[in-house]
């Protein structure tokens, strides 16, 4: 992993700020899988079911990419290859779940219930998300490090689940839409497919 002229020093602040980024997003999505799936579970709906499960996934991302920051040699190319394909592989992992389960929801006319609990948390994620993807794109640029930045991209797609999920539960309760949700999951799954490609596409480069 190529860091320019980058000093010893700063680098190593880098190496921190992608340490503390990747226990916060850790820590994040495990209260944030606990919460969605319990709701998920109480509510009846696989949309928020599937969205605690999206940030299990989350998880591992964030377990690969603190176990690279926390490699002392930040050039080792074994270790960064290894990273960028755990990260590349969760994004194929959770295209094929929301695509699965965005077609079953189509078929079988499934209609998400509303669950308080689970509004306010995808709401707060859709806050929270963004901020902390823009955080790891920017160090991953000054690091040059392409694992980082497919986990800060995967941290944006968690967002655009949060709004998925939003504007789902909104439009099927406000306006009867069941589709909408499943129809918004299977554009975010095709969108996760090309993030994925790109991660090893630019790891075999």
């Amino acid at each position: 992993m190529a860091t320019g002229n980058v000093a010893p020093l700063e680098l190593e602040a880098l190496r921190r700020r992608a340490v503390r980024l990747e226990y916060f997003t850790i820590a994040w999505n495990v209260l944030e899988a606990v919460v969605a799936l319990l709701a998920g579970i109480a509510a009846s709906s696989i949309a928020l079911v599937g969205f605690g499960l999206d940030s299990v996934i989350e998880t591992a991302s964030g377990l690969a990419l603190l176990w690279r920051f926390k490699q002392r040699g930040l050039k080792d190319e074994a270790a960064e290859s290894r990273a960028i394909q755990v990260v590349g592989a969760t994004f194929f992992a959770l295209a094929a779940y929301v695509g699965y389960e965005a077609v079953s929801d189509l078929r079988l006319h499934h209609r998400p219930e509303f669950s308080l609990p689970g509004f306010v948390l995808a709401l707060v994620s859709l806050i929270v998300m963004p901020v902390l993807g823009v955080a790891k794109r920017r160090t991953a640029r000054k690091l040059a490090s392409r694992a980082l930045a497919a986990d800060g991209m995967e941290t944006l797609v968690c967002a655009f689940l949060s709004a998925a999920l939003l504007l789902g539960l909104g439009l099927n309760g406000l306006l009867g839409w069941w589709w909408a949700d499943p129809t918004v999951g299977l554009l975010i799954a095709v969108f996760m497919v090309r993030e994925g490609y790109e991660a090893f596409a630019g790891e075999a480069e």
